[in-house]
């Protein structure tokens, strides 16, 4: 379990939020499966939704208003303490800028942006807001991997906004997979190189205590789950929610 009361290190996953077509669906489909509950924020924040762990946030749903929008994903957000000078370092690395830095009221600052084979990321500048307030505890937010089927260019792009190390110690198997770690030494996720991937995104994969009975409740809350299966740190499943989101949960290994 881990409380978080103040601003996380540069390139921590701070926070993660939702836009979807439903916001009253979408809050009984998380409710369900994780427990939440929702504080929904006034019209003139565009309904921006809280989930609420044992009364601490631990991600945002807000509305999508794009009728054209055919595709939902979790935004991850990495914590700066200098979204300007961050955005300025993707820049000069081959990133781009598709929400320049701007302030969210007294919350804090943001910018959103996309990595040379197109992953798309938040940054987040804590203020009033820190981020998320419960992490690395059953149905909250694990870890975020990046899945690309070019991820040389990712694997230069991303140690040198964040000053990440990588570490490929082969604990996946055969994966083409490299793990991403602060110059404290946490590792804050990774990169998967995958041919069959249609396109660069990250991941955001939560934990649970039980991901058999999670995938339940997810499908009998109205989503579409594959089949829990068992790796290296133990037994995950994927999901998409009514609107197609997808998400990973995990369980750790016990014995």
């Amino acid at each position: 379990m881990a409380e978080v009361d103040a601003v996380q290190p540069n390139g921590t996953p701070a926070w993660i939020d939702l836009g979807t077509p439903d916001l009253d669906r979408a809050m009984q489909f998380y409710g369900a499966v994780f427990g939440w509950e929702f504080d929904v924020g006034p019209e003139e924040t565009g309904r921006y939704t809280m989930c609420l762990l044992r009364g601490r946030e631990v991600a945002a749903l807000m509305p999508n208003h794009d009728p054209g929008a055919t595709e939902f994903w979790w935004n991850v957000y990495f914590a700066t303490d200098d979204v300007a000078g961050t955005v300025s370092k993707a820049e000069a690395a081959d990133g781009h800028v598709i929400t320049p830095p701007m302030d969210v009221m007294d919350k804090g600052r943001m910018a959103i942006l996309s990595d040379p084979v197109g992953g798309q990321f938040g940054l987040w500048h804590g203020n009033r807001h820190v981020g998320a307030r419960l992490v690395n505890e059953p149905n909250t937010l694990l870890r975020n991997d990046l899945v690309t089927p070019n991820p040389g260019p990712a694997r230069e792009f991303y140690p040198k906004v964040f000053d990440f190390s990588l570490d490929s110690d082969g604990y996946l198997g055969e994966d083409d997979f490299t793990f991403l770690r602060r110059p404290d030494g946490h590792e804050i996720g990774g990169i998967l190189g995958d041919p069959s991937a249609p396109a660069s995104s990250w991941g955001t994969l939560f934990m649970v205590e039980d991901a058999d009975a999670t995938a339940r409740r997810a499908a009998d809350a109205g989503g579409v789950v594959q089949p829990p299966y068992d790796m290296a740190y133990g037994r995950i499943a994927e999901i998409k929610d009514p609107f197609g989101t997808p998400f990973t949960i995990g369980a750790a290994k016990t014995g």
